[in-house]
């Protein structure tokens, strides 16, 4: 099992999402979340993915985009650092989500694709030793552990089906 990090190996905005990781197997956690977010996304219309709960803010579709693009950055800082210190830029999620079209990607495809990218994650992180665990590096210029971004892989992911829930009216 991997234990919680503690709060030096994660910067100050990183607390938010670990805080609402709660104690239990974070192995189990994200495979239940893997399984439950492709049930409510894949089960979405067209219409609901294009829906915005405001001018100005991201789709369902966009939203869930940032949701795996940030499922890839924080899983290959997870690969780097379990292999070698090093220092890695931060990503603006903007940018990000400016630069990819997913409205015209189906809601469906997207779903599969969050699965699919979690499964492959979930290969990886059950790989790592307890050693490679507390590895670290330098991201967005703050020091992280590699169990904090295991973490904070499934603390991204509540955060967002938190907003989906109170914002789009989805969850």
């Amino acid at each position: 099992m991997i234990s919680r990090p503690k709060s030096d190996e994660y910067s100050p905005f990183a607390a938010g999402y670990i805080g609402l990781v709660p104690d239990e197997n974070v192995i189990e956690k994200l495979e239940q979340l893997m399984a439950s977010s492709y049930q409510l996304f894949s089960g979405l219309t067209e219409e609901q993915g294009a829906y915005t709960y405001a001018p100005g803010k991201w789709t369902v579709k966009q939203a869930l985009g940032h949701m795996i693009d940030t499922e890839r950055t924080f899983a290959y800082r997870t690969l780097v650092f379990s292999r070698n210190h090093i220092e890695l830029p931060g990503f603006d999620q903007d940018i990000y989500v400016a630069n990819h079209d997913v409205n015209n990607i189906s809601v469906k495809n997207l779903a599969e694709e969050f699965r699919a990218t979690r499964l492959s994650n979930l290969y990886m992180i059950k790989g790592f030793s307890d050693e490679q665990l507390l590895r670290d590096g330098i991201a967005s210029s703050s020091r992280f552990t590699v169990r904090a971004f295991v973490y904070m892989l499934a603390g991204h992911e509540l955060h967002h089906l938190n907003i989906f829930r109170d914002r789009y009216g989805i969850a």
